[in-house]
């Protein structure tokens, strides 16, 4: 039966009753031409453990939109990065909701079926996921939803279309109950200007400083602490609302809650009271071992003791029980001295980051390369650039064709890193999500028509907390040190939570302790200015919002004390030019394209050869990209070009000026080329009007460029609205190199 509700500016149809009726729970949902399916299913016998055994696995089906699976094999297998980050986002927003105890293996598995491209994909499969889980006989008895917040035009929208979302400054994710918030998740999204600028070579990772060269000037958008609490409480109003009709609506159709058995916690009043007396000093002290490997050793020696004496003998403790009160115990003193003293585990005060060291191009023949050490915790981030054909290739169902991306984020946890024997393994969710935090906190800042591709290794070294906030650090430092141009640099740090009836404390840079023991924690980065990444998994039941904004605001304290130790690190990067890769862009007369690609390709085959560089072309804007590891072959091959496109050519698309042509003896010499002084004014002819300007006939017969951005003293989107062909114009001579001028128009 299909159920309609109106809420969040979208309808959804939910056809409940119909589809998978042996799962727990089903939900078939429908929003303008995606249908989803999400189901519930749970085993009868409980794990041996004390947890939650939640798995989620979303699956996108190619025949969603009507394709069959790329590759060797085509079927759906390996899971895209998205649908594994979408099973995280189900997977951190579902999970507080079940019972304190539950261990019943449970499997939520959510399929698209049918995918419209203006509709939110994880907003969808969520609300979905959750509607499944309610209706089931797990006793789940609120419902989540999902809602994405955008900020357009000045405004904050609720669940923008996905093209909207692409005009958006922000990208903020939020998942909750009518009365608590779960889980966020944000990001900035940078804007664009047009600032092209052709005929030019450019090279920004030999030298950065080269901002008139750059193709597209680049707006970061940071949200300050503020601007962040304004888009929660829209989506807290809006999940509120959402929940409420999800919940009338299902209410009715919930099955019984099936009559379980709970996991108690194992506790000894009598256990409690012997640790505090005998072995209180013994446990602060395993507490000041950092390591998380040198407190679980000190602990289990701790059991040991406990077990060997008289009275664990008399009393027949056992080793799992003692276990659990000394663990409880534990958290117990962290979170006293804490809330109590204001003193956290190694000395520490509340508000501060950990000591805090960094070493760039430590690694001779990486790009670039930056050790972070922060505490206990350590990343070693590595840069590596390319060129368009290193970028990773994707398929979204939501978009048409292949997308490619050109900025990545790879990060790694090898079991050494917390002292653990364990082999390594493929990625997994955690590590994934950790690389696309620090990929969102870092891509505002870089320029968005970069010429090469960028990947990011994260190595985490050490671990004690915070890694992923070691990653962002240490990558934009990694970043500077290959010479990519960063307008600003970003820092991350994770902040913890701590509540005891009235009584709350806020903790800067937590390390794994607090992080296992406290309430919350979450991730900010950003710039100087604002925000440009956030993450969250929280409750917000029962605290107020003030604590919310406090907690942000002393996580801006602490990224600007990280900013300013990152700042003078980077004044002292020495760019190893050696070992980078060389890029060329410059632009020739779009007619001679084809003289540089040759009869069936074999000029740029030899020239390829050759030079032993890539060339990349544009035949409608006369753009040239060059690419190699060798600086003095790429600069060769540009030479080559150039002196081609500088030869006249016979008829065709590629046929000389008429006033070179002798129509009896073929091509006449070139005249001298006229020399200009700068700022001269002079009167021209516009012979060809192009997308990004017009060449102007100059005297003496030789054109020069007046560029888009030089014709207006504000933007102009076509050319031709200001410029016909063959118009007398006014210019003034803005530089000269050789046979290169470039114009202004005068006004």
């Amino acid at each position: 039966m299909e159920y309609k509700i109106n809420v969040n500016n979208q309808e959804e149809i939910y056809d409940l009753g119909k589809v998978a009726k042996q799962a727990a729970g089903a939900a078939l949902l429908k929003i303008k031409n995606t249908v989803i399916l999400a189901t519930v299913s749970r085993d009868d016998n409980q794990v041996a453990e004390n947890f939650v055994p939640l798995t989620v696995q979303y699956v996108e089906k190619s025949y969603a939109v009507g394709k069959i699976p790329g590759g060797y094999i085509k079927r759906e297998t390996k899971p895209s990065d998205f649908e594994t980050l979408t099973s995280r986002v189900i997977d951190r927003s579902l999970r507080p909701l079940f019972p304190k105890g539950y261990a019943y293996p449970t499997q939520i598995t959510v399929f698209v079926l049918s995918c419209d491209s203006e509709v939110d994909l994880q907003v969808a499969a969520l609300n979905t996921a959750s509607a499944a889980l309610y209706l089931s006989d797990i006793p789940v008895n609120k419902a989540v939803a999902g809602v994405r917040i955008g900020y357009i035009d000045g405004k904050y929208v609720v669940n923008p279309a996905n093209s909207a979302l692409k005009q958006s400054t922000l990208d903020l994710y939020v998942a909750g109950t009518k009365e608590e918030l779960l889980m966020i998740e944000m990001r900035s999204i940078a804007s664009m200007e047009s600032m092209s600028l052709p005929v030019m070579a450019i090279d920004p990772m030999l030298d950065p400083t080269l901002a008139e060269n750059v193709m597209l000037k680049q707006g970061i958008n940071e949200f300050d602490e503020d601007a962040i609490l304004l888009a929660i409480d829209k989506a807290q109003s809006a999940i509120t609302e959402a929940t409420r009709a999800y919940e009338a609506t299902f209410a009715p159709l919930k099955k019984e809650d099936a009559i379980l058995d709970y996991k108690a916690d194992l506790v000894n009043e009598s256990i409690a009271t012997y640790i505090e007396e005998f072995y209180k000093e013994d446990v602060y002290n395993a507490i000041n071992q950092m390591a998380k490997s040198e407190r679980a050793s000190e602990l289990n020696k701790i059991v040991s003791n406990i077990l060997k004496d008289d009275v664990a003998v008399l009393e027949a403790w056992d080793k799992a029980l003692v276990e659990s009160v000394i663990h409880a115990y534990k958290k117990k003193i962290v979170r006293e001295m804490i809330i109590e003293k204001g003193v956290r585990a190694d000395g520490r005060k509340l508000n501060e980051v950990r000591p805090i060291s960094i070493e760039t191009n430590l690694l001779p023949l990486a790009h670039g390369s930056c050790l972070f050490t922060r505490g206990q915790t350590q990343a070693l981030v590595i840069t590596t650039l390319g060129n368009d054909k290193d970028a990773q290739m994707y398929d979204l169902l939501t978009e048409k064709g292949i997308a490619s991306d050109t900025f990545m984020v790879n990060y790694n946890f090898p079991g050494f890193s917390v002292g653990e024997a364990s082999p390594l393994r493929a990625p997994g969710r955690r590590e994934l999500g950790h690389g696309n935090l620090a990929r969102r906190a870092l891509e505002p800042v870089l320029d968005m028509n970069r010429l090469q591709t960028i990947r990011l290794v994260s190595e985490i070294l050490e671990s004690n907390g915070s890694s992923s906030m070691a990653t962002i650090c240490g990558g934009a430092l990694a970043l500077k040190a290959a010479g990519v141009e960063v307008e600003k640099l970003v820092a991350g740090i994770a902040m913890g939570l701590v509540f005891e009836g009235d009584k709350h404390a806020v903790l800067s840079d937590i390390m794994g302790l607090e992080d296992h023991d406290g309430d919350m924690d979450f991730k900010v980065a950003g710039t100087k200015d604002g925000i440009t990444a956030l993450q969250m998994d929280i409750k917000l039941g029962g605290i107020s919002r003030d604590v919310l904004k406090e907690a942000l605001y002393q996580a801006k304290e602490g990224r600007e004390h990280i900013l300013s130790i990152m700042e003078k690190a980077s004044e002292e990067i020495v760019v190893n030019n050696a070992v980078l890769p060389k890029l060329e862009l410059f632009s020739v007369d779009p007619s001679k394209i084809v003289d540089i690609i040759g009869q069936a390709g074999k000029t740029i085959k030899e020239i390829i050869e050759k030079f032993e560089v890539s060339i990349d072309l544009d035949r409608e804007k006369g753009e040239v990209k060059i690419a190699g590891e060798n600086k003095e072959k790429v600069d060769a091959a540009k030479e080559h070009i150039i002196h081609i496109t500088n030869k006249p050519s016979f008829g065709g698309r590629g046929g000389g000026r008429d006033r070179d042509r002798d129509t009896k003896h073929g091509f006449k010499e070139s005249k001298p080329v006229p020399t200009f002084v700068q700022d001269e004014v002079v009167d021209g002819v516009v012979k060809r009007i192009v997308d990004f300007g017009a060449f102007i006939e100059l005297p003496g017969g030789i054109d020069g460029l007046l560029h888009v951005s030089k014709i207006a003293d504000h933007r102009v989107d076509k050319v031709s609205d200001y410029l016909t062909l063959e118009q007398n114009v006014r210019v003034k001579i803005l530089k000269q190199a050789g046979n290169k001028i470039e114009l202004e128009l005068m006004r």
